[in-house]
């Protein structure tokens, strides 16, 4: 009995230890973590988009919160004392327990799309020194907790979407140097106690709803570099003080509303940069402004400024940027201004000057842009104007200029954008125009220009507008317009041209508004058959005759686009004709023969010219195959079988019998000037085998054109995804990237490994397709060049497309890899921003060049990109490498196996330890403090860090 008892009591001591004993052995499966790791993980609970990007926020599988990627910890204390989440596409909101890490020093969560309010909790961190919410989708009031965090050095709102007024207590901070709230809509007026701060360096304001005006205490701000309250809704006039702002190096009130006149004490100020653009200010121009040596910007455009530009201007001889225009500004221009040897940009347009053009403005031999459009300048051009060698922008459209235009134009290499419309120009227009090669707009309409269109005109291959109207021009159109390919617009107008319209017009693929009317043109109107963007055409009053062709490009159009051509006929004028008959197309033609004669000579003519086609394979998968199979499977190139259309081909799609699909390319010009030379090119081209290379398996010289074989690509060309109007496919930061790195790589093997080298010469969106898989492929190798290791290729025609041309290959006609480096770079961008390279004359390199300027250019990514990619440092790296790749100088530019291995560590790699915060990184950071930057708080890559700089230094190093 007595052992029976001992037992059961041995069974019930083992029951009650068996459950202890689980949970001990449990106990290591249950979260550990101390408070700062439960705050944590409340604060990922309260983000979204964390799959993926906080992957290692795992308190069940790692406790270590001090490893977990963007948490930085103390080496001793272990406590929390740095978060950076920066740019990871973060959603949801901030939670109120990141009150709880009291240790933290820095916080930094800028480029997510967190929403939701700035929570009170954030208060409780006073260790904090460093705090950034920028760029993200917040709302609702700045908190007045932020008043205390006494030790806070910067505080950086900006680009989100805050209310309310500023507040007050904010200059309870004793510590605080930066302060930006830029970009948000926020309202009421500045504290007046921000004034009398005098720690604060940096205070941005710009870009909201503020109203009120500046205060006269505003030089308190003794140790301020930065003021800036650009585009809010201030008023009243210019502090009277504004010149004891001795600290002052960017003062920028521009786009307000603020009137008055400009303090005369305002010359004392030691500023770069004085914006005040955009106001009502009236008055003169102080002459004192001539006295701030340091100036390197000075905007006073689109005011109500009046009398005479001071003279005294003239000294400023660190100024790169003049805006003055859109004032009431009197009087000549201050010939002075020749001696502002830095001036880039001299914008005086939209004034009331008179005079003539200073011929000392040929001294600047860095002027960029000269606008001295709508003002009351008389006189010739002078002559030293085309001294400016690096001159790429000439208006003075609407003035009341005389003369001719100064042959030595034809030097200005440079030039882009010349504009002399509406002026007493006389004399012929100029046939060395036609060798300013870079030309892309010319516009000489409304004046008095006599005697015959040159025919060199036709020579400006990048020309995207063409205005001679409305002047007295005579003669033939020449055919040689037929060859801009790039032209958009062409408007001759108003003249008294006189001929028949070339046929050759029917080839400007890219042409937009054909403008013809008022003139003296006979005979029949061309079919215009591959102008397939034309939207705007006027051929009335002239002296047309014969049939409107009755095909979609001409029938389109209303009929004022024919009226005044009384012998014209066809259904758009309400007039029958006889039955139409089609132009001769390829080897066709109706002939009416009159006698024996001429039919045996037209049958010889024929036999001269009708050759067998010549099928050539390059690759064995087409050798099953002749060219009757090829024309029997597109029905002779039947229109159905387009897909495309280039501009020196039409591109159709093929499916052979047991063979991949094949895109035949059909070259316009039919018969190449040396066919040796063109089938040696192709022959090397079809020697080229790589992934990233459309492969080219075979061509035919036939009587229906050049016809050249290539792969077909089942997702079309990367500028269709881009830019086309369908849009089908959305392409995600992980597309885009896979597209860039391939088209990186594919370019790389040619310059790199191909023996010998290869420049493709027309790197661009649209000659980058895309397979089933959106992996790229670069095409288009017809103007690729093979060139020897040793020596540059060197040609007077410069081949390209406009937008992606290198500037440095367009001046010199010195081609190397590096001009496709240039291209790839345009490529990137687009990639980026999803903006073609040039839009509406606006130039997409020198757009994000201006706002990399003033570090806005993460603002222009495309929305496609900015919420799928999980990391947007490599984004911003990305707009790096462009602009690097961009540069103006070949040397200064990354080769392509450099750009291929940037853009290869981008691409992420399924596990990638070695890349995740480490405990004592923060360590480092805290004992260099003092000489360091927060931003350094980032993730760096050492491997491509020589390559990348900050922002400032590219644009500095880019500038033309």
């Amino acid at each position: 009995m007595k052992e029976m008892k001992l037992l059961g009591s041995f069974e019930h001591c083992l029951a009650m230890a068996v459950p202890v004993v689980l949970l001990l052995f449990l106990f290591p499966l249950v979260s550990s973590l101390n408070d700062e790791g439960k705050a944590l993980m409340s604060i990922k609970e309260s983000f979204s988009n964390v799959v993926n990007v906080l992957v290692d926020w795992d308190d069940v599988h790692n406790e270590d919160f001090c490893s977990w990627r963007g948490v930085f910890c103390d080496n001793d204390s272990f406590s929390v004392v740095s978060l950076n989440l920066s740019n990871l596409n973060l959603g949801g909101e901030i939670s109120p327990a990141i009150g709880d890490l009291r240790n933290l020093q820095s916080i930094d969560f800028q480029g997510n799309m967190l929403t939701g309010q700035i929570p009170e909790e954030i208060g409780n961190c006073a260790s904090l020194y460093h705090l950034d919410l920028s760029g993200n989708l917040l709302y609702g009031d700045i908190p007045f907790s932020l008043s205390k965090l006494k030790q806070l050095d910067t505080l950086n709102l900006k680009n989100n979407q805050l209310r309310g007024p500023i507040p007050s207590t904010l200059t309870q901070i004793p510590n605080l140097k930066t302060l930006d709230l830029a970009k948000n809509q926020l309202t009421g007026e500045i504290p007046r106690l921000i004034y009398w701060n005098e720690v604060l360096q940096y205070l941005g304001l710009r870009g909201n709803l503020l109203t009120g005006t500046l205060s006269e205490d505003i030089c308190q701000l003794t140790g301020l570099w930065y003021f800036d309250v650009r585009d809010n809704k201030l008023t009243g006039t210019i502090p009277s003080s504004i010149g004891n702002c001795t600290s002052f190096e960017i003062l920028d009130i521009s786009y307000n509303q603020f009137t008055g006149e400009i303090p005369y004490n305002i010359g004392f100020l030691q500023v770069a940069t004085l914006s005040l653009q955009g106001n009502n200010l009236t008055g003169r121009i102080p002459e004192v402004i001539g006295l701030m040596q340091a100036l390197a910007v000075l905007d006073l455009s689109d005011n109500e400024l009046v009398g005479p530009i001071p003279a005294i201007l003239g000294n400023l001889s660190y100024t790169g940027k003049l805006y003055l225009h859109g004032n009431k500004l009197t009087g000549p221009i201050p010939p002075e201004l020749g001696n502002m040897s830095k001036l880039s940009y001299l914008q005086l347009n939209d004034n009331q000057l008179v005079g003539s053009i200073p011929p000392e403005l040929g001294k600047l031999e860095q002027l960029f842009e000269l606008n001295l459009a709508n003002n009351h300048l008389e006189g010739p051009i002078p002559h030293n104007i085309s001294f400016c060698r690096a001159l790429n922008q000439f208006n003075v459209h609407g003035n009341h200029l005389s003369g001719i235009i100064p042959s030595g134009f034809k030097d200005l290499e440079s030039l882009t954008y010349l504009n002399l419309s509406s002026n007493d120009f006389k004399g012929s227009v100029p046939v060395e125009l036609g060798r300013i090669i870079n030309l892309d707009t010319l516009d000489l309409s409304s004046n008095n220009f006599l005697g015959p269109i040159p025919a060199l005109i036709g020579d400006l291959e990048h020309l995207l507008t063409l205005n001679l109207s409305r002047n007295h021009l005579h003669g033939r159109l020449p055919a040689e317009f037929g060859n801009l390919k790039s032209i958009q617009i062409i408007d001759l107008s108003f003249n008294n041209v006189t001929g028949s319209i070339p046929v050759e017009l029917g080839q400007l693929q890219n042409i937009v508004s054909l403008i013809l009317n008022n003139n003296d043109l006979q005979g029949e109107i061309p079919e215009l058959t591959n102008c397939f963007s034309l939207a705007n055409l006027n051929f009335s009053y002239n002296n047309l005759s014969g049939i409107v062709p009755p095909i979609r490009n001409l029938t389109r159009f209303p009929p004022d686009s024919f009226i005044g051509n009384p012998l014209l006929c066809g259904n758009r004028l309400g007039s029958i004709c006889g039955p139409y008959v089609p132009k001769s197309k390829g080897f066709e033609c109706y002939l009416e023969l009159n006698s024996l004669s001429s039919a045996v000579s037209v049958i010889f003519s024929r036999a001269a010219v009708v050759c067998p086609p010549k099928l050539v394979v390059l690759h064995l998968d087409m050798a099953i195959h002749t060219f009757d199979d090829i024309m029997r499977n597109t029905e002779d190139l039947s229109e159905k079988y387009i897909i495309g259309y280039g501009a020196s081909s039409t591109v159709y799609k093929c499916v052979l019998k047991n063979s991949r699909p094949l895109a035949i390319k059909r070259l316009y010009n039919q018969y190449p000037c040396n066919v040796h030379e063109f089938e040696t090119e192709l022959e090397t081209i079809g020697s080229i085998r790589h992934r990233n290379i459309v492969s080219l398996h075979g061509y035919a010289l036939s009587p229906r054109g050049n016809l050249l074989f290539y792969d077909y690509m089942e997702n079309g060309s990367l500028w269709d995804l881009l830019h086309g109007p369908s849009k089908k496919v959305k392409l995600d930061w992980e597309t885009r990237l896979k597209v860039a790195v391939g088209a990186a790589q594919g370019l790389a093997y040619l310059h790199h490994d191909c023996n010998p080298r290869i420049i493709h010469r027309d790197v661009k969106s649209s000659n980058i397709l895309l397979d089933e898989n959106f992996e790229a492929h670069l095409s288009d190798f017809g103007i690729a060049k093979c060139i020897p290791t040793t020596n540059t290729h060197a040609s007077t025609f410069v081949m390209g497309t406009i937008g992606y041309i290198d500037p440095e290959y367009a001046r010199t006609s010195r081609l190397t890899e590096k001009s496709d480096v240039y291209s790839f770079g345009i490529v990137l961008l687009e990639l980026l921003t999803g903006k073609k390279a040039v839009d509406n004359e606006s130039n997409l390199q020198q757009l994000i060049l201006s706002r990399a300027d003033d570090n806005t250019v993460m603002e222009a990514v495309d929305p496609e990109v900015s919420v799928t990619c999980m990391d947007l440092t490599h984004v911003k790296k990305s707009f790096q490498l462009a602009l690097l790749c961009t540069k103006r100088h070949p040397s200064e530019r990354p080769t392509m196996q450099d750009v291929s291995r940037v853009l290869v560590s981008f691409v992420p790699a399924p596990t990638k330890a070695s890349l995740l915060p480490k405990p004592f990184d923060y360590a480092k950071f805290v004992m260099d403090k003092g000489q360091q930057q927060p931003q350094l708080l980032q993730e760096n890559n050492s491997s491509d860090a020589h390559w990348f700089m900050r922002f400032k230094e590219v644009v500095s190093k880019n500038t033309l």
